[in-house]
């Protein structure tokens, strides 16, 4: 992406329509907004050092003036920005701003006391105009009424607001967190289903982050109010009694003259300080406790509690009842309840002309003659092609887990059959299922048990490629997708295990595994008739001539798909689709025979079977059919056409059976995978006979060998 200077501006500052930003005024001053926005950094810095800095150095009376006023400011825009956020997490810095506040105002306390306590004897001014004010108004001349309402703040702000905002924050964490494997099994389930695309997916994923990390950090921030309230309470009492020390011993203040001095000071810089305290304690009450809400705060009350006329009626009753009590004020109760009762009057007209619109309305769409909507029988046949059922145990794996998250596993082996195969996977449908053991898995292929598996999702599944025993420490067990020997052990033993040389892979990936082999057999069966039509649909524009000739002229949609299956069934691609409608289109000229035409195809697809069945160093490994074999395939195959069928003896058919099974044993011993080898015209009946007891067996044809192959020979049967 090429750089221009204006990448780097806030989404909501105008850029110029043109010209260069150096050419003008606005330019000049756009490059300065984001020269400042990249020195913000800087900035908060340097306010957590200053910050730091009146810990330690004494600040002039007129300077913590200033630091009150702004932290009295400061607490007011928290606690207005609380109201009118939607969501909570609109205001996902809180508690970082909840610690930066209270950290101020702590500074903010030590700055006072040192000047209370070392200036306090030459007046109430002495820590400032702020503090006297505060002290000399609410106090009215008393220190006794000073002290109460500061104990009353204090008490207001730990006991009540502070210790409900903290259950609050606690049981809403605990649910958040909770509640998260289910939210994103939704995600997944929508995502699956088409419903939603990757990026919605990904968008919903982020904000159940950005809410599970949310409620987890109030949880914490909750104690820093908690602590502020501890710590004013504290440091209110050290600075009277401290200071009526200092001012009788070393100021020579007399007892009364001590008390009513320091005690006015104290008090003042107590409520200073727990003010702004109490303000931020409302603000995280309000931000913890709208966990629910979609609106504003204000919407939310004025929707919720003013929209009931029928409580607002009863409420002006009761007011208007009180007013005609004897002894008890007329004007307050007698007013409050007719505001009260006109307002459940305005509210249930307003309600009443809604309800006979929408009654109207109903009725309009009445008259209208329209056909009951009824749900088809046919949902309820509709079946999942491939269905991952997980015992509760394993919902962990489907979470966000690094980069092992097993849905991400699955979307990348559907992209890599599609790449490998040219078969489009159809979407895995992930659900629990709570009838299973906790760390239980069953995979579904067409509502059929295909496959099973035991996991431990916390632990390794490690295999010795060598077949020898495994000496790492764990629980024996049998991998599920090939049946061999295994261990889980911890994940501290992940580098011993790869040291020793051992396969080790994690709990997604062995789902992941199994999943891929269970399709890979069941491919020919999940091509449906609309995945070939789609595949058809889908070729470049440069290829739907051919498409056009072949079908359905030559050959059914159907046909066509009964041919494809017979090529996933060998685990043949089927990504050459143009080849492969060629070649349908030659055999068509001869015959009809699926299993006919399905030979051709793969005669035309020679470069491509014997590129994929060489090893390392591009040659084909080949075992070849004896001449006596070849003539009794030949001679026991009866009939003509379609009706062509094998009839050897069981005798003899065993016999071969035997002959195969060793021959490919001692192969295998040595390493070698080798692809058997025969004429044209038995290729089909040698592979439905070995298909029985080695399905990954390769047999292959003369004509599917390219001529530019290299082969060789290992042996004959």
């Amino acid at each position: 992406m090429a750089e221009r200077d204006d990448a780097q501006l806030p989404a909501t500052v105008p850029k110029p329509a043109a010209g260069n930003f150096s050419d003008s005024a606005t330019g000049k001053r756009l490059k300065r907004f984001g020269i400042a926005s990249k020195r913000g950094d800087l900035g908060f810095a340097l306010g957590v050092v200053m910050i730091l800095v009146v810990l330690i150095l004494p600040l002039p009376s007129w300077l913590l003036d200033v630091a009150l006023a702004l932290s009295i400011t400061f607490s007011v825009l928290v606690l207005m920005v609380s109201i009118f956020i939607e969501k909570p997490v609109e205001f996902s810095s809180f508690p970082l701003v909840l610690l930066i506040g209270t950290l101020f105002r702590l500074s903010l306390n030590l700055a006072s006391t040192r000047l209370i306590l070392a200036e306090g004897h030459k007046g109430t001014d002495a820590a400032g105009k702020v503090i006297q004010a505060f002290g000399g108004f609410i106090m009215g001349g008393s220190f006794v009424i000073g002290v109460i309402v500061f104990i009353i703040l204090v008490i207001v702000n730990f006991i009540v607001i502070t210790k409900g905002s903290g259950r609050i924050a606690e049981v809403s964490a605990r649910f958040t967190l909770d509640a998260l494997p289910g939210k994103q099994m939704a995600i997944d389930a929508d995502l699956s289903a088409g419903l939603i695309d990757e990026g919605e997916a990904r968008k919903r994923r982020s904000e159940l982050t950005e809410e599970s990390s949310f409620f987890g950090a109030m949880d914490g921030a909750s104690k820093f109010v908690r602590g502020d309230a501890i710590a004013g309470l504290m440091i209110t009492g050290i600075n009277v009694i401290g200071g009526m020390i200092i001012g009788m011993a070393q100021n020579d203040l007399t007892f009364s003259k001590a008390a009513d001095t320091y005690t006015r000071l104290t008090v003042g810089d107590g409520l200073v300080s727990q003010i702004p305290a109490l303000i931020v304690s409302v603000a995280a009450g309000i931000m913890v406790s709208k966990g629910g809400l979609t609106q504003s705060t204000d919407k939310a009350l004025f929707s919720q509690m003013g929209n009931m006329p029928k409580a607002l009626g009863m409420s002006s009753g009761l007011a208007i009842a009180l007013a005609l009590m004897p002894g008890t004020p007329m004007i307050p109760f007698m007013l409050i309840g007719i505001c009260a009762g006109m307002g459940a009057y305005f509210v249930g007209k307003t309600q009443d002309e809604v309800v006979a619109a929408a009654e109207a309305e109903v009725a309009k769409t009445a008259s209208r003659p329209a056909q009951a909507p009824e749900e088809p029988i046919s949902s309820a046949l509709k079946i999942d092609n491939v269905r991952l059922e997980l015992g509760y145990g394993l919902l962990t794996l489907i979470n966000e887990n690094g980069n092992y998250r097993l849905t991400d596993q699955i979307r990348a082996l559907r992209r890599a059959l599609a790449t490998e195969m040219g078969f489009v996977m159809p979407s895995v449908r992930i659900q629990d299922n709570m009838q299973l053991a906790a760390n239980q898995y069953v995979i579904h292929i067409k509502e059929v048990e295909a496959g099973h598996g035991d996991l431990r999702p916390n632990m390794l599944l490690v295999m010795d490629p060598r077949g020898d025993e495994i000496t790492v420490p764990g629980e024996k067990t049998t991998e599920p997708t090939f049946g061999l020997p295994a261990m889980w052990v911890d994940v501290g033993h992940r580098e011993e295990a790869m040291f020793r040389g051992y396969t080790v892979v994690d709990p997604p990936t062995v789902i992941t595994t199994h999943l891929t082999e269970v399709v890979r057999e069941a491919m020919s069966d999940l091509l449906s008739y609309t995945e070939t039509q789609k595949l058809l649909d889908e070729l470049d524009k440069s290829h739907q001539k051919l498409v056009g000739e072949v079908i359905p002229s030559q050959i059914s949609v159907s046909g066509m798909q009964r041919v494809l299956q017979n090529l996933l069934q060998e685990r043949v691609s089927i990504r050459d689709l143009p080849t492969i409608l060629e070649g349908v289109s030659e055999a068509c000229a001869h015959t009809r025979n699926i299993t006919l035409i399905t030979e051709h195809v793969r005669s035309r697809l020679a470069r491509q079977l014997c590129d994929s069945y060489a090893d390392h160093a591009g040659v084909v490994p080949l075992v070849t059919l004896s001449p006596a074999w070849e003539q009794a395939f030949a001679d026991t195959i009866i009939g003509q056409g379609e009706d062509r069928q094998l009839a050897m003896p069981p005798s003899q058919l065993q016999e071969f059976i035997s002959r195969v099974r060793q021959a490919f044993e001692n192969f295998a011993k040595q390493g070698e995978t080798p692809v058997l080898l025969c004429s044209p015209g038995i290729r089909p009946f040698v592979r439905s006979i070995i298909e029985r007891f080695r399905p990954v067996t390769v047999i292959m044809s003369q004509n599917e060998i390219h001529p530019k192959a290299k082969i060789r020979t290992l042996g004959q049967i």
